[in-house]
């Protein structure tokens, strides 16, 4: 479904105001809560649970956690149970999540911004190589995630990542998630606007602050000035997105509803301009009607795209104006188009100042503790102390001399890092998967890496923009429904009749040009082992059937199911 950035294409339709009847919604007096989550939310604010971690679990070990904290607020902190090793995905939706528990922990680092310093890595490699066995993924939310976390070594990595001015506050739970940010704001030499004085802003007011400590589900933020749009705007909470009004100059264009999962919907512009210094201020507002306003009856209906579906755009907008700004916002213009297909900042590129930044990839987010302190030493042994992580999975190193650009380029591909990756190892996400989320039904990280070296092998003169995201469930975490090619995990049949892992495929979604959902064939479901096969097939006929410049998207909307089987 194509769309363009003033009207986005969207499954969810809208429906008309008044939904508040048995939904939970606090604005018009329904405080009850209307199933187990919202009851511990008001029994206890998640943001207590710290205490009890430090002087009861931690102490007393994992026996000792409360089923309440355990499964809920100790998401607040950063913390989910991770998958029990063994479970295969036949048994992810039967068995009770007490049997899925294992006894170890996924730590989420909060990374703003996708910011961090060589000081602040090597941290986050150290605490992995004690406390995590070495495990360190990248996220598609600029984020770093470790496992195998003990409840008794939580206060232990707390003390370590606040120390180096790092947190896992509010890293997960319904509260507002990191704050997704321009990977080169402030030294991009076409920036439109910096947006980093207004992620700290809103970070510094209302992170771990319980005025939004308590939302309907999950919130997340992205703010970039880039004309790349490099943080996926088009599927976050909300976005403010780098644009210049023609009177007031430099500022940013507001975007609300956007999210994925099972009900995918992207978001809407509200058509208003707001400056730098107000960002903050419409931020809390438009969290403060999803709190007051949002659903809290059903979990799979509590984010804001269904609110934003009932109301619309111009009801938003006026709710926001009248009851939380009080004052008018001024109408600004769309962005433009995406400047260029990777979003990702690869490669070596020219800062502002002079100097340079070197984007790098890793295979499907996957790096290690060792590894991200090598990084770490490697950035600071050629003159640099700033790092970023990007939102498909990427880092850049920034502030590199011309000089000092090839010593350091070398250093990366050393480590198995490419500054110049084939589009497969480029383009390629992977979510957790079975390996550790409890959530998932099939592997999702290994069978990535594997893939890439498939496609590189089979396929080395393939020189197209392209992404391939696999993901482990339906809920979407790797954003399958808009990519080129997306992989939703599930259990198939083989050959034999066997059931095995597989995938659902999602064909042409993008974001950006033309942003829209990904074409589901009737039938079509691959198994693992045939995965390869059926991605070099489809590749090689979009190459035999495209038009002259036609991107993969445009070319899966219109080809036959034949082709894309």
């Amino acid at each position: 479904m194509a769309a363009t950035p003033d009207q986005p294409a969207t499954t969810t339709p809208r429906r008309k105001a008044g939904r508040h009847r048995g939904e939970g919604q606090w604005a018009v007096g329904h405080h009850t809560p209307l199933n187990g989550n919202e009851q511990f939310k008001k029994d206890d604010d998640g943001l207590n649970v710290r205490t009890r971690i430090e002087t009861i679990y931690a102490k007393h070990g994992f026996d000792s956690i409360d089923p309440n904290d355990l499964r809920g607020r100790m998401r607040w902190w950063g913390l989910y149970t991770q998958r029990k090793p063994g479970i295969d995905g036949g048994k992810t939706a039967i068995l009770e999540p007490e049997e899925l528990d294992d006894r170890y922990f996924m730590l989420r680092v909060r990374i703003d911004g996708g910011r961090l310093t060589t000081a602040q890595l090597r941290v986050i490699g150290e605490i992995s190589q004690e406390y995590a066995r070495g495990t360190a993924d990248i996220t598609d939310r600029q984020n770093v995630q470790l496992h195998w976390i003990r409840i008794e070594d939580v206060p232990a990595i707390w003390e370590k990542l606040e120390a180096v001015g790092l947190s896992t506050t509010e890293a997960c739970g319904d509260c507002p998630r990191v704050i997704i940010g321009s990977p080169v704001a402030g030294i991009a030499d076409d920036e439109i606007i910096d947006g980093t004085p207004a992620v700290d802003e809103i970070h510094d007011r209302y992170i771990g602050n319980k005025e939004f400590s308590n939302l309907p589900r999950k919130f997340k933020t992205a703010i970039s000035g880039s004309p790349v749009q490099d943080v996926v705007h088009e599927i976050n909470d909300i976005a403010f997105v780098g644009v210049v009004h023609p009177e007031h100059g430099p500022g940013f264009d507001v975007w609300v509803g956007g999210g994925l999962s099972t009900n995918p919907r992207l978001a809407e512009r509200l058509g208003a301009w707001v400056p730098l210094d107000e960002v903050a201020d419409v931020w809390a507002g438009v969290v403060g009607i999803f709190r007051d306003y949002g659903y809290r009856r059903l979990r799979n209906r509590a984010r804001l795209k269904f609110l934003m579906a009932d109301w619309g755009p111009a009801r938003f907008r006026q709710v926001l104006e009248d009851e939380y700004l009080k004052r008018p916002l001024i109408d600004g213009p769309a962005p433009e188009q995406p400047s260029s297909r990777w979003r990702d900042h690869v490669g070596v590129h020219r800062q502002r100042d002079g100097r340079f930044y070197v984007g790098f990839a890793p295979r499907v987010g996957r790096v290690d503790g060792s590894t991200l302190a090598k990084i770490a030493d490697l950035a600071a042994a050629h003159g640099s102390d700033r790092l970023r992580t990007t939102v498909e999975q990427k880092m850049l190193v920034l502030d590199v001399a011309e000089d000092r650009v090839d010593s350091l380029v070398a250093g990366l591909e050393a480590l198995d890092f490419q500054v110049k990756p084939s589009p497969f190892r480029r383009g390629t996400m992977a979510c957790t998967g079975i390996e550790f989320c409890k959530l998932a039904i099939v592997e999702t990280k290994a069978r990535g890496a594997s893939l890439i070296d498939e496609l590189e092998r089979r396929l080395p003169n393939f020189d197209e923009p392209l992404t391939i995201n696999i993901n482990g469930c339906p809920n979407a975490c790797a954003r399958i429904q808009t990519a080129d090619i997306g992989l939703k995990g599930q259990l198939v049949l083989d050959a034999d009749g066997n059931q095995v892992e597989g995938y659902q495929v999602h064909l042409g979604g993008a974001l950006g040009l033309e942003a829209g959902f990904g074409r589901k064939v009737r039938g079509l479901k691959v198994t693992s082992d045939e995965l390869p096969d059926y991605v070099e097939r489809v590749l090689v006929r979009f190459r035999e059937e495209r038009e002259e410049g036609e991107r993969f998207a445009a070319w899966a909307a219109r080809a036959s199911a034949e082709s894309l089987s």
